[in-house]
């Protein structure tokens, strides 16, 4: 039998959730027969980044999909400005919203000057074409997420950390408050990882609210303000790394037993002495 953690913080009310530019009430998602999450209760706090970690098939990614407006509930509410998500139209949420999913492709030879472009078009209709506002936006994301210099290189030449970076871009370039990411560094090499995590950490001091799906524990801690940690379609625990990652969480997400170390840079927990439970 799995153990179950306490949240450290208590469910918020319909009235608390609304307060938050993104808020869940009473969520619920499946796919066909199989409930991945029920009754879960979120409120992503706003210009911070939030991290969900949790064991594979917890329902992490699903709960992103539905707080994107990808996945419809069966129950409950996704809450955007206080309003449910799905009586809003696509370019309303397009305008509010960005989402980058773990599996991304692009036509062959686009380039990244292309692709980021392509992430001013909730700004577009046939009343208002490209505007010197748009080229101005693009500028301003290539060179936040600093990726100018590759703008006419082509996706399919660059490194796994630059075609990353240009994802983001192109969700920087679409002008949201809010950014979705689902496992942004996943397949990425050490020192590619630290770019892309250092960019969205840029992103949120900036500003921004963004939410990530993350697999790597020790760079949740590093790099998130606020950790979510999920098992079996539920939020076990939530707050400040330094306050909710503790040895009985860890085993109780990932069946292994370890110490905690504080980084002394960044007061965040790193676990060590680790093994199997």
């Amino acid at each position: 039998m799995s153990t179950r953690i306490n949240s450290v913080e208590p469910k918020p009310s319909c009235h608390r959730l609304a307060a938050h530019r993104l808020a869940a009430h009473g969520l619920a998602l499946g796919h066909g027969k199989l409930q991945v999450i029920e009754d879960l209760e979120l409120a992503l706090p706003d210009g911070q980044v939030t991290a969900i970690v949790g064991p594979n098939g917890c329902g992490k990614s699903t709960l992103l999909s539905g707080l994107a407006r990808i996945h419809r509930p069966r129950s409950g509410a996704v809450l955007l400005d206080g309003r449910d998500i799905f009586r809003q139209s696509s370019r309303e949420v397009a305008r509010t919203l960005a989402l980058l999913p773990q599996e991304t492709s692009a036509p062959e030879g686009m380039t990244v000057m292309d692709l980021v472009r392509f992430g001013r078009q909730p700004h577009q209709d046939w009343l208002r074409q490209w505007s010197g506002e748009d080229q101005a936006a693009v500028q301003r994301a290539l060179a936040a997420a600093d990726v100018s210099d590759l703008a006419d290189r082509a996706l399919d030449t660059l490194s796994g950390g630059q075609r990353q970076r240009a994802w983001i871009a192109m969700s920087i370039a679409q002008q949201t408050p809010l950014l979705l990411l689902d496992e942004p560094t996943s397949a990425l090499d050490l020192g590619h990882q630290i770019e892309v995590f250092e960019l969205i950490r840029s992103l949120a001091d900036a500003g921004k609210t963004v939410a990530m799906v993350v697999h790597d524990l020790v760079s949740a801690c590093r790099y998130a303000d606020h950790l979510i940690a999920m098992q079996q379609g539920q939020i076990v625990a939530q707050g400040r790394p330094e306050e909710v990652v503790t040895p009985e969480l860890i085993h109780a997400l990932y069946q292994i037993t370890c110490d905690l170390l504080t980084d002394p840079a960044t007061g965040a927990p790193i676990p060590v002495n680790i093994r199997r439970a």
